[in-house]
């Protein structure tokens, strides 16, 4: 049988690092990282490395950084998904934000460049909570966010990994697009209650305008790229329109999504909230 070789970019990330796991227990897989650190590194930033990145590499998992929404992401997808075809690359599989209008532009640019593609929208993810932006005001109990009671299908990181996997093995999923919700919707407030419940900790929570939020970002000297980033998060992608949920989990997995109280359960067994940090 024929090996498969994928091209897993952002390979250490959240979504990635669980899809590189899982195509790891499937036979007949070769898999290459994609990253600035890996043996034969990838950079987006950098596109003299992405020839030796792609060579002989049937699939591609896409995830962009920072996001498909920054002004340059268009002319550099279109500038990947062309030297991907050219070099022989049969599928792509993109990572794509659910909800936003410029990240949408990046998707068609991909579909029209792929021989194959799948196209994954995803919701905010669990694992922000835990791996990422939300996790050290958690730990020190005190967490201040814009658009706190927005109502967002929180979706659990796994599960992306499962319907990329899906995609990237089977060819049922080409042409399609998946947008990716959990089973509920909650509030960035509401997310919050439940750890601190379960993790039986006292978290406070803020409500913040977007103008606050930013300034005290800049206080703790967030990178400004990523500032950016969570400006335009907050101001054009929370303001509801997410606020609906999809069974396109199901229809890939013939399961229900991962709920957020299943996911609060799990991670607080790693103790990953347990620690007592100070906001600096």
């Amino acid at each position: 049988m024929k090996t498969n070789k994928i091209l897993v970019i952002g390979g250490k990330g959240k979504t990635g690092s669980r899809v590189v796991k899982l195509l790891n227990e499937k036979p007949n897989i070769t898999i290459r990282l994609g990253s600035r650190s890996s043996e034969i590194p990838f950079d987006w930033e950098k596109p003299e490395t992405w020839s030796l990145a792609l060579k002989d590499i049937d699939s591609v998992y896409i995830t962009f950084q920072p996001d498909l929404a920054i002004p340059s992401a268009p002319e550099t997808i279109q500038k990947f998904a062309l030297l991907a075809t050219k070099l022989g690359v049969e599928k792509m599989v993109l990572l794509s934000g659910r909800g936003e209008k410029e990240a949408q532009i990046c998707e068609e640019i991909l579909k029209a460049a792929a021989q194959k593609w799948t196209i994954v929208r995803a919701s905010w993810f669990n694992q922000n909570f835990s791996e990422s932006i939300f996790l050290e005001p958690l730990l020190a109990g005190f967490v201040a966010l814009p658009q706190a009671n927005v109502l967002e299908p929180f979706i659990d990181a796994n599960d992306i990994a499962e319907v990329v996997t899906e995609a990237l093995l089977n060819d049922k999923h080409n042409g399609q697009t998946y947008e990716l919700t959990g089973p509920r919707l909650l509030s960035f407030e509401q997310a919050v209650s439940e750890i601190a419940k379960v993790i039986k900790k006292e978290i406070v929570f803020e409500s913040l305008t977007v103008e606050k939020y930013i300034n005290m970002l800049r206080e703790y000297q967030v990178p400004e790229d990523e500032i950016w980033l969570i400006n335009y998060l907050f101001s054009e992608v929370m303001d509801g329109r997410n606020s609906s949920t999809t069974n396109d989990i199901e229809k890939v997995l013939g399961r229900k999504a991962t709920d957020f109280s299943e996911f609060v359960k799990e991670t607080a067994k790693t103790g990953v909230w347990n620690e007592v940090r100070q906001l600096s």
